[in-house]
């Protein structure tokens, strides 16, 4: 057990890298439907699909893409919408011993290309076949219905799956996960037990949505599919199906503290409220402690690649508040300096982890190259830790502005924004300065339907809360989401959209 009244978090949360003990995940299906074949799987939009349907469905869908070549050792990319057909698609690849490839279903076409240039996948699901570079490819929506139900040979997959990110090149990433698709149906992580009633408010081509919601699966939960998140609709659900376990990252935290209904629902049915993806405002975070408990709400920091994570509990942090926690089980964890040593507490630096497995043992890229220090791996974050160990995450080293000379975090002027209750969202970009070499740029998604605030108000909001030359020295409003709904910023598409303007 890891942290009181939590759930066995395997590896305190950080998959294994190579074990095989388990139940294939292409076998799960038939595995809980033999159990209680009646019980639901998957609920979206009130219709549900019972386990023994579900079981019979991922058969049908197996049939489907080996009658498309799909077989053992391949990877097949699918960009599918939320709904029944991504479990069925994710659990028919496992049957036949393949690698699913989640991307976005929205993905424009040089980014798909660049994908499957990447990955050559043996099968592309829900584009184009113009786009597809030679690959076969079938679209969303392919019936299975006449294929066979029949159960098919045991198979497991090398790599359980194949996440696309964006590449510090411009170009996307493949991050393959060393995992094979094996799992014990008894084995939960995450705060999360068997039989579990889940909701999944989150894309499902981000590896959190995906990887967390499939392994409740794996263990037999029921999951509520939002299909896209609605702060309103997710508290009607929660309060409607008893939900127990829930991944939330800020952005939809922030939305469901604004709702000015919130009150009004029954949540007690929540027993663990997972977040994570992005920096969490403390503001935020004591408010959902203060609604929830402290014994309810916890954070995770980790990275796809699975080098390293820190697990924090709600109690842990409001003794340690603004930490992600300390290092779980499994891997090393330093902080180093510019000059290559490691950090006393209190200093910022690089984080760095090390799997116990060694490098290379949690995942590999296909497309970019980790950044290293010998065997030890960073995700690109600076933090420090405190004399207990836990771990304070300062800002993506890539998104820092060095201004006169002084460090500026990006992190710290956005939670400071978002606590404004006319923002909706912001991004704070460095641009070009004459005098200061780069000056801090906020963009600002006013809430409420406004077009603009008032920047004056804006500037004594933020001194009565930041230093002075954090300010930013000028700001943008735009009527366009920030953010999609897993809190992940176009951060580097915004500044070269901003750069262009600048030339021209």
């Amino acid at each position: 057990m890891v942290h009181g009244g939590l759930s066995s978090v395997v590896k305190g949360g950080l998959l294994p890298a190579s074990s095989r003990q388990g139940t294939p995940m292409g076998d799960l299906p038939a595995f809980h439907a033999s159990r209680d074949p009646k019980r639901a799987v998957i609920t979206m939009n009130e219709v549900s699909v019972s386990r023994e349907d579900f079981s019979a469905r991922v058969n049908r869908r197996a049939r489907l893409l080996q009658a498309h070549g799909v077989t053992e050792g391949d990877f097949v990319t699918m960009g599918l919408a939320n709904g029944f057909e991504i479990y069925e698609t994710a659990f028919a690849i496992w049957k036949l011993g393949a690698t699913p490839n989640v991307v976005s279903h929205r993905l424009p076409a040089p980014e798909i290309s660049a994908i499957i240039d990447l990955l050559r996948p043996k099968l592309v699901i829900g584009f184009d076949p113009a786009l597809t570079q030679g690959a076969a490819a079938i679209p969303a929506a392919t019936s299975a219905e006449n294929y066979s139900a029949e159960p098919l040979p045991t198979r497991v997959s090398t790599y359980w799956k194949a996440m696309t990110s964006g590449g510090s090149t411009g170009r996307p990433k493949i991050i393959v996960d060393h995992m094979p698709s094996v799992w014990d149906p008894n084995l939960t992580a995450y705060g999360q037990i068997v039989d579990d009633v889940a909701l999944n408010p989150g894309p499902m081509y981000h590896n959190a949505p995906f990887s967390l919601i499939h392994l409740g699966v794996f263990a037999g939960a029921h999951v509520v599919e939002m299909g896209k998140f609605d702060a309103h609709h997710a508290l009607e659900l929660i309060e409607k199906h008893r939900i127990q376990w829930v991944n939330f990252v800020p952005t939809m935290m922030n939305r469901i503290w604004r709702l000015p209904d919130r009150a009004q629902f029954d949540v007690s049915s929540l027993r663990v409220m997972f977040h994570m993806a992005s920096a969490c405002p403390v503001w935020l975070k004591q408010n959902f402690i203060d609604w929830l408990g402290p014994e309810r709400v916890w954070e995770l920091y980790a990275g796809t690649e699975r080098q390293g994570g820190t697990i924090i509990s709600g109690a842990e942090w409001l003794a340690h508040k603004g930490s992600v926690g300390r290092l779980q089980p499994g891997s090393s964890m330093r902080i180093v300096n510019e000059a290559g040593a490691q950090c006393a507490p209190g200093e910022v630096g690089e984080i760095y982890f090390l799997p116990d497995g060694g490098r290379n043992s949690t995942y590999h890229y296909l497309g970019a190259e980790p950044r290293a220090k010998g065997e030890w791996e960073s995700l690109g974050d600076l933090g420090y830790l405190d004399d207990e160990g836990y771990l304070y995450i300062v800002d993506r080293r890539t998104d820092m502005i060095v201004s006169g000379g002084a460090n500026i975090y990006p992190a710290e002027i956005e939670a400071v924004l978002d606590a404004h209750p006319a923002v909706q969202s912001s991004i704070v970009i460095g641009l070009p300065h004459e005098d200061l070499g780069h000056a801090a740029h906020a963009i600002i998604q006013p809430a409420h339907g406004k077009d603009a605030l008032d920047v004056e108000e804006l500037k004594g909001f933020l001194a009565d809360r930041i230093a002075k030359y954090k300010i930013p020295r000028s700001f943008e409003f735009v009527t366009e989401p920030l953010r999609d709904d897993a809190g992940k910023a176009r951060r580097s598409g915004l500044r070269q959209e901003r750069l262009e303007k600048l030339k021209g």
